[in-house]
């Protein structure tokens, strides 16, 4: 009897842990992205860059972080039950 309560595997932290993983991952990968368009390629720095690439460069980074934090919300808006 006392066997079952050790085996016993939570699935629903495990699909909060999930959770996590994926909203760091998502988040780095959006990051990396900007940075290397943005700091790498020189397309944000105004020295480097001419008005068109930054104006490219700063629409997708508005619209792409919209679109990541919508992806976040639908992520994370339904509720878990309580343990």
């Amino acid at each position: 009897m006392e066997d079952d309560s050790r085996n016993q595997f939570d699935w629903q932290l495990m699909k909060f842990l999930i959770k996590i993983m994926r909203t760091v991952f998502y988040g780095m990968f959006w990051l990396m992205i900007n940075i290397f368009f943005g700091l790498y390629l020189g397309w944000a720095d105004p020295e480097v860059s001419t008005p068109l690439l930054m104006g490219i460069f700063y629409t997708w980074l508005v619209l792409s972080a919209a679109g990541f934090v919508y992806l976040l919300w639908r992520m994370w808006r339904k509720k878990m039950p309580p343990p």
